[in-house]
Order: C-alpha cells, then sequence, then structure tokens
C-alpha cells in the first residue's frame, strides 16, 4: 500500500493550534510548543545575532514560526533562519522558497532525534550551508558547515570565551550568556 506524500497544499490545511506542524519528506512531524527554557534561549541568541546583523547589513535574520519551504513535500520550522545578501530572493509571502544560508535548531527532549537526524538531513539535501544544532543540556552550540553534501563540524561552542560560529566572523558570542 502506498502513502500519498503531503504537499505545502495539505499543510496550508493544518490548524493553527499551537501545535508546530513540518513536513519531512511528505510525511506529517508535530510537536508542541516550545518551552519556556527553549524560548529564552532562542530570545537570546536571536538578540546577539540581531547586534551583528545590525553591524553588517545586506542579511536578514528571521524566527520561528516561519516556514522554510525547502520543496512541496518538505517544510520546516527552524528556530532561527539567517539569509545572506545572495539568498534573500528565496523571501517569498508564503515564507522562506529554498535553502536559507542559516538554520539554528535548539533541542529539546521531544525534539532532539527529528532535529539531529531527520532535518538535519533534510537541510544537507536541499543545501543549506550552515546548521547549527543548540544543545541546552549539555550547554553547547554545535555550528556544522556543508562540505560535499554532508555535514561537518566546524565548532562545537562551549563556557564563557567569545567564539566566531560560521558563517558570521567577529561575532564574539559567549555560549554562556544563552542559558536560563
Amino acid at each position: 500500500m502506498n502513502k500519498t506524500a503531503l504537499t505545502y497544499q495539505d499543510y496550508e490545511a493544518l490548524p493553527n493550534d499551537g501545535r508546530r506542524y513540518e513536513i519531512h519528506d511528505g510525511e506529517l512531524s508535530v510537536t508542541l510548543a516550545p518551552t519556556p527554557q527553549h524560548q529564552i534561549i532562542s530570545a537570546r541568541l536571536f538578540t546577539a545575532l540581531t547586534r551583528w546583523v545590525e553591524t553588517h547589513p545586506g542579511g536578514l535574520l528571521l524566527y520561528s514560526p516561519l516556514d522554510v519551504i525547502l520543496a512541496n513535500t518538505s517544510i520546516v520550522q527552524p528556530d532561527i533562519v539567517y539569509l545572506a545578501a545572495d539568498r534573500l530572493n528565496r523571501v517569498s509571502r508564503r515564507g522562506i522558497e529554498g535553502a536559507p544560508t542559516l538554520t539554528v535548531e535548539i533541542l529539546s527532549p521531544s525534539t532532539r532525534t527529528v532535529d539531529r537526524v531527520t532535518k538535519t538531513r533534510l537541510y544537507a539535501r536541499y543545501e543549506v550551508p550552515f546548521l547549527w544544532l543548540v544543545e541546552p543540556d549539555a550547554r553547547t552550540i554545535e555550528a556544522f558547515v556543508l562540505h560535499e553534501g554532508r555535514y561537518a563540524l566546524g565548532v562545537a561552542a562551549t563556557a564563557t570565551e567569545p567564539v566566531d560560529l560560521p558563517p558570521f566572523t567577529r561575532l564574539g558570542l559567549v555560549p554562556d550568556t544563552l542559558w536560563p
């Protein structure tokens, strides 16, 4: 028995009920709304990245909920998205159509496997150049760089030392400032 792959049109018909809906290769993925801890980390990271973007104009920084339409059967909502100037044409009324420059996923117990495995594979397949996985329990940020269709760890950031994470230079992010 063949399953019918869900598409963007099916996605549009989903209810607005506080859950987070995504479609991964035609299959529905549903998670609960983020926790307060998740949102604190997201807000702090977004604020730090906003400071960088303000001093390096040309790109666009956005946060969830925001549809990133990688394909008609793969729609995701990364926690934070960055588009460098060369990808700004991917912004549409529906969301981001195609691969952004960077996607950031803040892991939680309920999304860890989906973020680390399923979504990481999707981001690589659709050629998102940079991926950050933020791990609150371990207090780390892993910054990956796409190389020959796979992600390679560029930087694993922890503690109180300022770091630069690709694609940002002179970012000076202090990971310990993110954790509630």
